[in-house]
């Protein structure tokens, strides 16, 4: 596979991790091991493994344990770039990476977002050679989560809405069909940064809410289905992540 140089890589990792915290788990999200191997350095290694040249990452000043991790993989060699900053949501988080994007295209994944290498690095692959679509959103028909955001999408996978649940899809009037949910990764290109900058300007919060008003301002999305996404949300996610990650 031609590497990936031309795409850039990020990871929103800004959040809290309340709910683990809440459960016992002593370090932060990002810092969460799947078979011996961090959250973040597990995306990290995949993402070199797709070409990038560098990977951009912000988490938050109120965990400084990740932090320091984040800065000896820096003095290792790891090619990091880190902004450290407290965001109110996943979509402030990546409304302050937008300067470090810049322009072209780029893929984000928030930090907690388990899903097997090979069917990433065939969506990397994918998003190359999208040229028709402004989007390519990673997507699954595994759900277990508690709140799925859900994907309306055509025959031809062209996605036609946003919704939070089955019934207001039926409500919505979009065309097409409910199969996937969102699976928290994200092949956008600097075309989507108006449509960012108005949600926040408007007050608006959640990654949820932006995919919705890209929809709404015309840009063209298509889904990109996984087998399977997990999200690391409660402690025992950890034990169904690690199990899924067995036969990979």
């Amino acid at each position: 596979m031609e590497k990936g140089n031309d795409i850039k890589f990020a990871i929103l990792a800004a959040g809290e991790g309340s709910r683990l915290a809440e459960e016992g788990i002593r370090v932060p999200k990002p810092l969460v091991t799947l078979h011996g191997e961090p959250l973040i350095d597990r995306l990290i290694r995949i993402f070199q493994a797709c070409g990038a040249a560098e990977v951009i990452v912000i988490t938050n000043d109120l965990t400084p344990f990740t932090e320091a991790h984040l800065r000896e993989l820096q003095s290792r060699g790891v090619p990091v770039r880190l902004l450290v900053k407290t965001t109110p949501s996943s979509m402030h988080s990546f409304y302050e990476l937008m300067p470090l994007l810049g322009k072209g295209r780029f893929i984000v994944t928030t930090v907690d977002t388990v899903f097997r290498a090979a069917e990433f690095s065939q969506y990397v692959e994918a998003f190359r050679q999208a040229d028709d679509v402004d989007g390519l959103m990673a997507v699954t028909d595994f759900v277990d989560d508690e709140k799925p955001l859900w994907l309306s999408t055509t025959r031809d996978l062209h996605v036609t809405g946003f919704h939070d649940s089955p019934e207001l899809f039926r409500q919505s009037g979009a065309r097409g069909e409910l199969r996937y949910i969102s699976g928290g990764i994200y092949g956008l290109s600097d075309r989507c940064f108006p449509t960012l900058c108005r949600c926040i300007g408007q007050g608006q919060s959640r990654m949820r809410n932006f995919q919705r008003a890209l929809v709404a301002d015309g840009l063209r999305l298509r889904a990109f289905p996984f087998s399977k996404i997990l999200d690391v949300d409660h402690a025992g996610d950890i034990a169904k992540a690690e199990e899924f990650l067995n036969d990979e």
